[in-house]
């Protein structure tokens, strides 16, 4: 919807230390923050994205910086368009980075599979490598404020690897349950994305 409002932020943190100059470009890009300019961005004008720029300017300005932040409303439909398709543009790149390393997860567990390595060790070793996927990608939806489109294919391919960890967990227990060597394990084929 054109005309909707924005949050434009501008930061000085100029004799400031270097510290505080890397805690604020974190939290703006934890914020997803769109820059127009070195130490001015925009956020869309959102509840969550007040409260945690109105937390950077009283920490910023503790540490001897300013923030100046405006509401405003971009009134030219391409403009704001435009600023939309760039911050979706920045999430699905994100994303991507995210389903880059999904493969090396799959052959993960069909190795260990093949190498009888079904193991409670395993299993834990890989729900906590899921877990750091679900974080991840957490951590990149609360900033895709205008929904990229790679955002679904990641969140379809956490579930696969869900699945696929599942799987791998019921092996584990087939295996932890039958003394060795006296029951086949079942095999195990991650199926390749389509």
């Amino acid at each position: 919807m054109p005309g909707s409002q924005w949050l434009l932020i501008s930061v000085s943190t100029a004799g400031a230390s270097a510290s505080l100059r890397v805690t604020v470009w974190r939290q703006l890009k934890a914020l997803g923050a769109l820059y127009l300019h070195q130490s001015v961005c925009v956020l869309p004008a959102r509840p969550g994205t007040r409260r945690a720029v109105g937390g950077l300017s009283e920490r910023v300005g503790q540490g001897g910086g300013s923030v100046r932040t405006l509401s405003i409303r971009v009134t030219d439909p391409g403009q704001e368009a435009q600023l939309r398709e760039e911050l979706q543009a920045a999430r699905d790149g994100e994303y991507t980075e995210v389903l880059d390393r999904f493969p090396s997860f799959f052959e993960e567990l069909e190795t260990e599979i093949a190498r009888g390595r079904t193991t409670f060790e395993e299993l834990e070793e890989s729900e906590a490598d899921l877990a750091r996927f679900r974080a991840w990608l957490g951590k990149i939806a609360a900033r895709d404020y205008f929904h990229a489109a790679a955002g679904e294919v990641a969140r379809a391919e956490l579930a696969r690897a869900e699945e696929a960890l599942a799987a791998f967990a019921d092996l584990a227990m087939s295996s932890h349950d039958t003394p060795a060597g006296k029951a086949e394990r079942p095999a195990l084929r991650v199926v390749p994305k389509t």
